[in-house]
């Protein structure tokens, strides 16, 4: 018998996908009357059933394999929620892996009782795989992956898609690694713990093929680039975050894919069972998804073609793609205001539509919390975001917004008018009080510094503490030939403050380098206006 990766793997080549279909028959979805409430036990039962069932129908030629979460069905009541569970488990097509959500972390009998609940094909749920939290250490993951049911699979919990698993999963270990790299890690060390102590015969499972998965947040792209790293190309990763929650798809197959494209599921619930026509709208999910690693896969190829330079991250890929596609970053020839004329020409006042910017905030969010501006508890050292008139206010709202959405950290915001208000409250600042409060400043670039600097006076006169500087580009240039600084290294210096950006010159030249969109006259142009001009 295949073992559950095995079993991943071989369907996901047959049919070409990456999908996976979460079945959560919400109450509010069912079509009960009074959306379920006064409902009997058998009604909430039947609906949940022909739920899931209409949506088995619709996806399964797409489908890699489906993900019931055992909560709603438990939510249904004591004597029919399991049995209901495992009649939409047999009503799965033969040969379509079951992965059932159920979260586990407990250790001993109580961790074997699980096991059986969730695997046993007589009096349990049939499950081919599971989910679970590895925080409890082997002892909870051994009863579910050797014995009895090493052809089985579960997937850990490592950096989970909402902004709380920050809390704990983020934090850093005494070596600087995350928690969620050391878990990360763990599921290739464990697998073949569990070889060890079950070998693999022709009836379990292959050696070569890893026993545990791991669960990593699409929302989060630097964090799953992050633990494909630490798990090693052949561990599977199961990516929830797409559509409901922002997740990026693109930016996500680019950080959790291996180099062959390959050992990553994207799983839908919401965004298949709401629409339409749910068969529809998974071909639709496969086809982007394939469309995305397609692009990956290119790109990787592109860049062992023109070889490596700088290391460009997920989240700077991404903001460089969107930049591109908004007409905010273009290539060509263009006179500068210095009078030099460069390759390429940026102009953040076209993020101009709900979704750039949101995308934008996201990015300075990534770049803040992947620099010197986090400790290594993952907290960061500053207090207040002050976005300095005018195009600093509506960045760092963004910002504001991002940090707490994405990462789950919650500072205040703050901004200055160019004129002081003789009414109401006056004044020229505006928003949370920022007296003896450590302040991180957020503007688009830095030209020549003298709004910076203009800032950080402003800053000093009212008791607060400037920490640093967040852009979105350093164009990483010299002042002028005669001067080895750039306006942003100038800055740090005067200023003594660290300048974040989310992209530089160098991460641009990178991009060019493992882009098969553009031809090797731009990467020319791109890298010779570096090779003079750049700092």
């Amino acid at each position: 018998m295949s073992s559950f990766f095995q079993q991943i793997t071989s369907r996901s080549q047959s049919i070409n996908s990456l999908l996976c279909i979460g079945l959560d028959p919400h109450l509010k979805e069912l079509n009960l009357p009074s959306g379920g409430s006064g409902s009997t036990e058998e009604e909430r039962a039947e609906a949940a059933y022909v739920f899931c069932k209409r949506i088995i129908d619709a996806t399964h030629p797409h489908a890699v394999c489906y993900k019931p979460n055992a909560a709603f069905f438990e939510a249904i009541g004591t004597k029919l929620g399991c049995a209901t569970l495992r009649r939409v488990i047999d009503a799965l097509p033969d040969g379509v892996p079951v992965l059932l959500d159920v979260k586990r972390g407990d250790i001993g009998s109580t961790a074997s009782a699980y096991a059986d609940a969730c695997y046993d094909d007589g009096h349990g749920l049939g499950a081919d795989g599971v989910t679970l939290s590895p925080l409890m250490g082997w002892d909870s993951v051994q009863p579910f992956v050797t014995g009895k049911y090493a052809n089985k699979g579960a997937f850990l919990l490592c950096k989970t898609s909402n902004p709380g698993s920050n809390d704990l999963l983020a934090l850093s270990l005494r070596d600087e690694k995350t928690l969620f790299e050391k878990i990360a890690h763990l599921a290739d060390k464990w697998s073949r713990r569990a070889e060890s102590e079950t070998p693999s015969s022709s009836s379990t499972t292959d050696v070569n093929t890893p026993r545990l998965g791991l669960v990593v947040g699409a929302t989060d792209p630097t964090a799953l680039s992050t633990a494909r790293a630490a798990a090693g190309p052949d561990v599977w990763i199961l990516a929830p975050g797409v559509g409901a929650q922002g997740g990026d798809l693109d930016a996500a197959c680019r950080a959790g894919l291996n180099d062959d494209g390959s050992c990553m599921l994207v799983p839908v619930s919401r965004g298949v069972s709401r629409a339409e026509d749910p068969g529809e709208e998974a071909k639709r999910l496969k086809e982007g998804i394939n469309a995305a690693r397609s692009t990956v896969l290119q790109s990787k190829k592109g860049g062992q073609k023109r070889g490596r330079g700088e290391e460009i991250a997920p989240y700077q890929q991404e903001f460089l793609e969107f930049s591109l596609s908004e007409g905010v970053l273009k290539f060509g020839s263009f006179v500068l205001k210095s009078g030099r004329t460069s390759p390429y020409f940026f102009n953040a006042g076209l993020f101009s539509s709900g979704s750039a910017l949101h995308k934008l905030g996201k990015s300075y969010a990534a770049a803040i919390m992947a620099s010197e501006l986090v400790d290594k508890d993952g907290k960061v050292k500053f207090d207040v975001v002050f976005g300095p008139a005018y195009k600093g206010i509506s960045l760092g709202a963004l910002v504001c917004a991002a940090l707490y959405s994405d990462h789950g950290v919650d500072v205040g915001f703050a901004y200055n008018r160019k004129e002081a208000k003789d009414h109401g409250e006056g004044g020229v600042l505006v928003g949370a009080s920022m007296a003896s409060k450590r302040v991180l400043i957020v503007d688009d670039v830095i030209t020549a510094g003298t709004a910076i600097r203009e800032s950080h006076e402003l800053l000093t006169k009212i008791d607060a503490t400037p920490v640093g500087v967040a852009i979105a580009l350093d164009r990483a240039e010299k002042r002028s030939l005669d001067d080895p600084l750039s306006a942003v290294q100038a800055v740090a210096r005067d200023l003594a403050i660290p300048v974040v950006s989310i992209v530089a010159l160098p991460q641009l030249q990178e991009y060019l380098r493992s882009s098969p969109d553009y031809g090797d006259d731009v990467l020319k142009l791109v890298t010779e206006y570096r090779s003079k001009y750049g700092v």
